[in-house]
């Protein structure tokens, strides 16, 4: 699809809020626009907003000559999202956050892997560009609330006077993990309607509702990688902005510093990787740590890989404050890692130490680890449901 031929209408001035008045994220995919008619049914006045992130031309190296992956924010996804508020009858319009998402997400995404880290794009984007911007935009055409298609929960904890987030009720689904970055003012304003849906009761909804996204299968892939190859965007993203990686050969070492391989590129490696290494050995080998600054990467057995103690950085504590205290606490490093128990100790506002009961696998530097509320569970995990903070592994 031509990006030229979207009409992107013109948002209208400063307004004075309108009673009521809700502005839905949409995606373009079913989950969004089946907030949408919700609100409509509850008799809600409902506008629609819709991101343009990212210009799916560019790069045309990585667009390949088979079928594209189904991906997020894509022109499809604009199209769908202008027929679904057609369909139901309220405005919309498309938002230009192109420049945001590449300075927020698209940038810091390829500067962490060229360190040695692995970042989650969706984190950032959900805490830098979903809702700071679109509800400062929301606020410009007259709505007080932003609603989104995220599967979460939240609440105002009356006794304590904070806003608290909470997974959702489809545990399949919930999207807790990549929310935890979302600051008291973003929660105040922000509904997640499908909180308490599972996907199927949402798929029944939509098709009730006559929605023309109704049979729309998920969004799976970044919207900014059309291949679905991350080395392969960090190389053509960073030649077309000259960016500089390191492509020279480094060693593939053991713990004990043995060199038994080489690699052109530590953004080449995620910890946990046990394919793709270069080489093959008796027994399985996985990456267990990288360093960029001599250009290493270390490998060893699976056991190996398994850790009690690690640090973390850039805290935002949601459903309290931080105490001098231990905290106990289900500890979650990767979204689908089931929360273990941990204690955790704060070090400051923003950084504390985690110390798992039992070495947990993977622990991986720019993942993110989210603090569920140990005591709502009695140690059950699967009844964990309140998010007390959330932070970046160092």
């Amino acid at each position: 699809m031509n990006a030229a031929a979207i009409q992107f209408d013109t948002l209208p001035k400063r307004a004075e809020t309108h009673r009521g008045l809700v502005a839905v994220a949409m995606s373009g995919g079913v989950d969004s626009s089946t907030v949408a008619a919700l609100l409509q049914q509850q008799g809600r006045p409902v506008v629609g907003l819709t991101m343009q992130l990212w210009n799916q031309r560019r790069l045309p190296e990585l667009q390949g000559d088979g079928p594209a992956q189904h991906r997020c924010c894509s022109l499809d996804d604009v199209y769908d999202a202008k027929a679904v508020a057609r369909h139901l009858n309220f405005p919309h319009y498309v938002v230009n956050f192109e420049e945001q998402f590449e300075s927020r997400v698209v940038r810091p995404f390829v500067d962490q892997y060229l360190a040695g880290r692995t970042p989650i794009a969706c984190t950032n984007c959900n805490t830098d560009v979903k809702f700071e911007p679109l509800l400062r935009m929301a606020r410009q055409i007259g709505a007080e609330r932003l609603a989104t298609g995220h599967y979460a929960r939240t609440r105002r904890n009356e006794q304590t006077g904070r806003w608290e987030l909470l997974r959702a009720r489809d545990e399949s689904k919930d999207q807790s993990y990549f929310l935890w970055g979302l600051t008291q003012e973003q929660l105040s304003r922000s509904e997640f309607p499908l909180g308490e849906l599972t996907k199927e009761e949402v798929r029944a909804l939509a098709r009730r509702a006559n929605l023309p996204v109704a049979e729309k299968p998920d969004s799976m892939e970044l919207c900014f990688v059309p291949n679905g190859n991350y080395v392969q965007f960090i190389h053509a993203y960073a030649g077309e902005r000259g960016i500089p990686t390191n492509t020279s050969e480094g060693e593939i070492v053991t713990q004990d510093g043995e060199v038994i391989g080489r690699h052109n590129g530590v953004h080449n490696f995620t910890i946990g990787q046990r394919k793709g290494l270069g080489f093959a050995t008796g027994k399985p080998l996985y990456v267990l740590s990288i360093d960029p600054q001599n250009n290493r990467v270390v490998v060893g057995e699976d056991e190996a890989l398994r850790k009690q103690v690690f640090e973390l950085e850039g805290a935002n504590w949601i459903s309290i404050t931080p105490s001098a205290a231990p905290l106990r606490a289900l500890v979650k490093i990767r979204h689908k890692h089931e929360p273990a128990s941990a204690t955790i100790e704060v070090l400051d506002e923003t950084r504390a130490r985690v110390t798992f009961d039992t070495p947990q696998r993977a622990i991986t530097p720019g993942q993110a680890a989210v603090f569920y509320d140990y005591s709502d569970c009695d140690g059950a995990s699967s009844n964990a449901s309140r998010v007390l903070a959330g932070a970046w592994i160092r």
